[in-house]
């Protein structure tokens, strides 16, 4: 079983794939994690790619990265994680020992959304919905 989340940093992502981690066991994959399965990249990416379609164990693969959504296979479960904007400022703010220049937040501020046209499964707004009730969704989701 493959679940996929995706979305803008700071919206919950990591989180998220934690919490489910701890109900369904399995790999955690963040970003360019796949970069340990071979020395050339685009070996590493094809070693992913097989990996992802032929396995039976939960993998969830963490992604911030719009081009690493093509590394996913039809059958996993794509999880769409946003948060709106104040909200992803205020925890990158806490990131960064609480101060945002404000070049981060105009970068933050054009990212946002980028994420929203991208096909999903389920869609988790972790500024209006529980962690608890996105977790159990996604796993009546697995069954």
């Amino acid at each position: 079983m493959v679940i996929g989340i995706f979305g803008e940093s700071c919206t919950g992502k990591s989180t998220l794939a934690q919490r489910l981690h701890e109900e369904l066991g399995g790999t955690i994959y963040t970003g360019k994690d796949y970069l340990r399965l071979h020395k050339q990249e685009s070996m590493a990416r094809e070693a992913f790619r097989t990996l992802l379609r032929e396995t039976d164990a939960p993998i969830i693969y963490v992604m911030t990265e719009k081009e690493l959504l093509s590394l996913l296979p039809e059958h996993a479960l794509r999880v769409l994680v946003t948060a709106a904007l104040p909200d992803i400022k205020s925890r990158f703010a806490a990131r960064m020992g609480g101060t945002l220049p404000p070049p981060v937040a105009a970068m933050l501020e054009k990212k946002h959304g980028m994420f929203d046209s991208e096909k999903c499964d389920y869609h988790w707004n972790s500024s209006a919905e529980s962690l608890e009730a996105a977790c159990a969704a996604i796993l009546r989701k697995t069954i």
